[in-house]
């Protein structure tokens, strides 16, 4: 069995949408046994708590360097056996330690169609602000392997959502979640666990 760590930074819709899986259909040879969150006090540790999974706060305002929370996080990591890390939400850079640490190990869902709409600056309704300004026609999510450069590692799945003549960022975050980022992160999960994906 694979034990799965969660990495959040707010209200954790991504992490529910794992919890759901699991709850419903499973999620292969895996098992969420971990939700590390970087702000104290967000809504996704009750998500966690509600459905019986243990959860930490690493909070980035109790290190003094970068690499000091990289460490800390790489050996919490460690100690609780973790075999996949997804970043649901994640808003912190993961750091050369962790990195090294669990190669090829580490998934993120980013809310567009990379290479569109990705690296530095581009998280949450910025992803989305962007993509209506410029004009594009469909957008999406993408769930890829974290390396060191930002949204730069392996595709592992993408799926396309339309974007509609009156939708604002907001409308557009809502409905990428519901239709992509809700069905293809749980789906690499699975595929990861069940051995299908390196």
């Amino acid at each position: 069995m694979t034990r799965i760590a969660v990495l959040v930074s707010g209200g954790g819709t991504n992490l529910q949408a794992l919890i759901d899986t699991q709850e419903s259909e499973g999620l292969g040879d895996g098992e969420l046994s971990l939700v590390v969150s970087s702000v104290p006090d967000v809504f996704a540790l009750e998500r966690a708590e509600k459905a019986g999974i243990k959860s930490l706060v690493l909070d980035t305002k109790n290190y003094a360097k970068q690499s000091e929370f990289d460490a800390s996080l790489s050996s919490t990591l460690s100690e609780h056996d973790i075999g996949l890390v997804v970043l649901a939400g994640f808003l912190c850079v993961i750091g050369q330690k962790t990195l090294s640490t669990f190669e090829n190990r580490i998934i993120n869902v980013h809310p567009s169609l990379i290479p569109s709409f990705c690296g530095k600056g581009f998280y949450g309704l910025h992803v989305h602000k962007a993509a209506l300004e410029k004009g594009v026609k469909v957008t999406g999510a993408t769930v890829h392997f974290v390396n060191n450069e930002i949204d730069g590692g392996k595709i592992i799945l993408q799926k396309a959502v339309d974007v509609l003549a009156d939708d604002t960022p907001q409308t557009l975050q809502q409905r990428v979640m519901k239709e992509a980022e809700w069905v293809i992160l749980p789906k690499a999960v699975r595929m990861f666990c069940n051995g299908e994906i390196k």
